[in-house]
């Protein structure tokens, strides 16, 4: 060993070189010649003691470090299995307190399942013929015909979050606008029967009916179980002890003047203790596949500001699935349970499953999303509201829809 270290700090090669140089001067006849070999030496020599005295310390150094960490690992020892018990009493061992609890805390997974849809008008404009709108359906088959063949979904999930688009409310004074939608509060149950729990309310149509068709509608949902959130209102669920944060942004109008409320918004659930947050937007234009520049730019906004995963709608068509910093970005969901047109422009839509997975100390470890593919009505050929699961080569195409778009994002 200590060869081997010689010959790593360069002594032993000195060491050669000395010994030749003395050789060297016993032989030398030349006196001038050997008064430089014998400086030579000298200078070679002192060159090694220096290596050497660097190598004591060096030595010292590590000795002292191994020392100290096998005084540390004893005190450890020690620390684990002694405990101040009465005298004779046998000692047992156990783990320290705050060990065990952090190895739990590691080991421990939550797994947690969101489901979210687009665009969910559970009513009609009055305008419209009766026969074939939405109330008749209703008046016809009850609640639970609605959402019966996404039920099995969403009641296997952890949470199922619509967008709730229009009114329940038996306000008769409609806003000055083309299209107004209301349906009658008994409504709510479509959803309290399929396991529906939370509702976005920041969109174009839920003041169809004025402001107190609004407060009617939040009201109502949440006197069912339904929490409600969007404008200035956020809403933090716990979920299997996991508080889940979410938010909901009107951006119509406003674009990018929104960024404030974006930033507000994040900051006060994350004073509520939220430890996983949804940013859900109602943005973009009608009919439009490519997210815009201030969709991308929200988007990010909400990311850097601490959200997990964002959401969008309005369009009333599938938009592609972006990413930023490892989070997804869900940029339109389409229509869904929707009472808005007998004959939507496109009937596909999905179902957007969110999954995250945490530790004992409720961090993300792991999140993942799934798509499933459905189209707003089991009927071909004009939508009868009752949202479906695809399969076979229908669904195949709405995945590669939903791939087209998705690579035309640019991000």
């Amino acid at each position: 060993m200590k060869r081997f270290w010689n010959k790593l700090t360069g002594e032993e090669r000195l060491c050669r070189a000395e010994q030749k140089l003395t050789i060297l001067i016993l032989d030398c006849q030349d006196e001038e010649r050997r008064v430089k070999l014998i400086r030579r030496k000298k200078e070679v020599h002192l060159k090694r003691l220096k290596i050497r005295r660097r190598n004591y310390i060096f030595a010292l150094i590590l000795a002292c470090m191994m020392l100290i960490l096998a005084v540390y690992g004893v005190v450890r020892v020690i620390g684990k299995t002694i405990k101040n018990v009465p005298s004779g009493q046998k000692q047992t061992e156990q783990p320290a307190e705050s060990e065990t609890q952090t190895e739990t805390e590691d080991t421990t997974r939550i797994n947690l399942t969101l489901n979210f849809t687009g665009d969910c008008i559970l009513g009609t404009d009055e305008q419209f013929a009766w026969d074939t709108g939405f109330n008749a359906y209703y008046e016809a088959n009850g609640p639970e015909y609605f959402l019966k063949n996404v039920r099995d979904i969403f009641e296997k999930d952890d949470l199922t979050i619509i967008n709730m688009e229009g009114t329940l409310t038996e306000e008769t004074t409609r806003a000055d606008k083309q299209f107004a939608f209301k349906g009658d509060p008994e409504f709510v149950k479509i959803l309290t029967s399929s396991s529906v729990e939370a509702a976005n309310m920041a969109n174009n149509h839920s003041h169809d009916y004025g402001e107190q068709s609004f407060q009617d509608t939040v009201n109502t949902l949440e006197e069912n179980g339904i929490k409600t959130f969007g404008y200035d209102d956020t809403s933090v669920i716990e979920v299997k002890g996991v508080k889940i944060g979410f938010f909901g942004i009107y951006e119509l109008d406003d674009h990018l003047e929104r960024i404030p409320q974006v930033k507000s918004d994040i900051a006060k659930l994350k004073e509520d203790g939220a430890e996983i947050i949804v940013a859900v937007f109602h943005w973009s234009n009608e009919l439009v596949t490519v997210p815009d520049e201030n969709q991308v730019t929200l988007a990010h906004l909400a990311i850097d500001e601490g959200a997990d995963v964002v959401v969008g709608h309005h369009p009333h068509i599938i938009q592609g699935i972006g990413g930023y910093k490892g989070k997804t970005i869900a940029y339109s969901l389409g229509n869904f349970c929707f009472g808005g047109n007998t004959n939507p422009t496109e009937m596909d839509t999905i179902i957007f499953q969110q999954k995250f997975t945490v530790n004992g100390k409720h961090e993300i470890v792991d999140a993942s999303y799934e798509v499933i593919p459905c189209s707003v009505s089991s009927a071909e050929g004009y939508n009868n509201y009752q949202p479906t699961p695809l399969t076979g080569e229908a669904a195949d195409q709405v995945l590669q829809k939903l791939e087209e778009r998705s690579q035309s994002i640019s991000e």
